[in-house]
């Protein structure tokens, strides 16, 4: 498991998985609220996920330029800000036009027949 985290399960649980895909799921959010693309969303998350790095990189002495933590992390921060996105663009859109849309779960919706 040594690709998944360098440090130990703690600092991968709190710092990845707590801090980070929160940060990563509210960014999610924000770029659904605003009707952006998931474009934005790509590239915020390899900004938030460097500065993610570097946390380990300055809290822990974890290896800044380490391109498989770096990789590993940013796939679960990706899945986690799309998360983030679908739900609240589900939600958005069944609540903005409910005589057009109705959801059909957490993460999609369809249209009224």
């Amino acid at each position: 498991m040594d690709f998944l985290f360098e440090e130990s399960w703690g600092v991968f649980l709190v710092l990845t998985i707590i801090l980070g895909g929160g940060a990563a799921f509210m960014a999610g959010r924000s770029i659904a609220r605003s009707w952006g693309s998931t474009v934005y969303l790509f590239i915020m998350i390899l900004l938030l996920n460097a500065g993610l790095r570097f946390l380990h990189f300055a809290l822990f002495q974890a290896d800044l330029l380490s391109v498989e933590h770096f990789i590993v992390q940013g796939v679960l921060m990706e899945i986690i800000a799309f998360v983030g996105y679908r739900v609240t663009l589900a939600r958005q859109m069944a609540a903005k036009y409910p005589w057009l849309y109705e959801l059909t779960s957490p993460f999609s919706w369809r249209q009224k027949a």
